[in-house]
């Protein structure tokens, strides 16, 4: 049951947060037009795209980046002007247990990482994905990037397909391998070429100077074609050269899951990309409880300085967690260790030290 220390904690936690979280949307905003001031004042967008197409899908894309710095920074402020007005002192005084007053923080803590939670997950992919198109329509930003060197694909269990290099705006391809394996993952077929181009849309292909082998046990065929083409119709279209740069942004999770699993079936390493957006997904409300916590821990002591230090450690902390997560993150895209693993280790690190710190805390 919550009491009146409860409700006045969670009223400061939350008025305070979501008023810092108005202000750096606000300037976001007025950064974010200053830039693009031209490109949105165009004749062709009118003020309708822009409130509301534009800018109202961008809120959400920028308050899932900012909320679990800002809850933060939101808790050691109020905290620190309750603890230089006596007020932690005089809770702590009336009998009232440390971690007693730790509850409210925790409760407004969980409501915000659900929030986020919620939003990460269905919300923010759904605004980001109309903000993207439209930064992509009028602003011209690229999405897309070709994935046209040493590239392998799957195009079924029992088929592969390599190509050393490929050029999106002629389609033309060199070094092609084709393999096909049986039940046994044994090398049944394999055809090679030294170049391959698109003869027509959608997946017929024109092989130039190829080879062809065939085998069954200890026999083997041969055809060797070249200086000759060869036409053939392979599962493989233009756009599987293409990757849409922010599609894991544009994708809610259970998309991006399926998403993933059809990645992987085709052999390719930008699922691990996307795992790690999934896990990073729900690792972010979670750093939400962890930072409410720490930020409690840290502010609650009066100190000399008073708000002064305790924001300063406030925000090195925080840029402490960022270089981590940065740096765990870049560690997991590059293979070394698991998604999982990337994503949750600052969580798990800045727990400890969380613990740590409410050990130490003035009680």
């Amino acid at each position: 049951m919550l009491r009146k220390l409860d409700y006045y904690i969670i009223k400061k936690y939350l008025g305070t947060f979501f008023y810092a979280i108005l202000l750096i949307t606000m300037i976001s905003i007025v950064i974010n037009f200053s830039e693009r001031v031209e490109k949105l004042l165009a004749p062709d967008l009118s003020l309708y795209d822009i409130i509301f197409v534009y800018y109202l899908n961008f809120i959400p894309w920028i308050n899932g980046l900012l909320w679990p710095l800002f809850a933060l920074l939101s808790v050691i402020f109020f905290t620190s002007k309750m603890a230089k007005n006596a007020e932690i002192i005089a809770i702590l005084s009336s009998g009232v247990s440390y971690y007693r007053i730790l509850r409210p923080y925790l409760i407004a803590g969980c409501l915000l990482a659900m929030m986020l939670w919620i939003g990460n997950n269905y919300i923010i992919p759904k605004s980001t994905k109309i903000k993207n198109d439209f930064e992509s329509e009028y602003f011209n930003n690229s999405k897309t990037k070709s994935i046209g060197y040493n590239t392998h694909f799957f195009l079924s269990p029992t088929e592969k397909v390599f190509l050393r290099h490929y050029r999106t705006k002629d389609t033309v391809g060199s070094t092609f391998r084709y393999e096909k394996f049986d039940a046994n993952q044994e090398l049944t077929y394999l055809l090679k070429a030294n170049r391959i181009t698109l003869e027509e849309e959608p997946n017929l292909w024109k092989l130039h100077d190829y080879e062809k082998r065939s085998f069954k046990g200890l026999n083997e065929s041969y055809i060797n074609g070249k200086g000759e083409t060869l036409d053939t119709i392979l599962s493989l279209e233009p756009s599987d050269f293409v990757r849409n740069t922010k599609v894991m942004e544009n994708m809610s999770t259970s998309d991006l899951l399926e998403f993933i699993e059809i990645e992987q079936g085709r052999g390719l390493d930008t699922a691990q990309a996307m795992k790690i957006e999934v896990h990073r997904r729900s690792a972010d409300p979670i750093t939400i409880i962890i930072l409410t916590l720490m930020g409690a821990s840290i502010a609650s002591r009066k100190v000399r300085g008073g708000l002064g230090f305790h924001l300063a450690s406030g925000i090195i902390l925080g840029a402490a967690f960022v270089l981590v997560s940065r740096f765990s993150m870049t560690i997991a895209n590059n293979l070394s260790i698991n998604p999982a693993l990337g994503m949750w280790l600052p969580n798990i690190l800045f727990a400890i030290l969380t613990l740590v710190l409410i050990a130490r805390a003035q009680k």
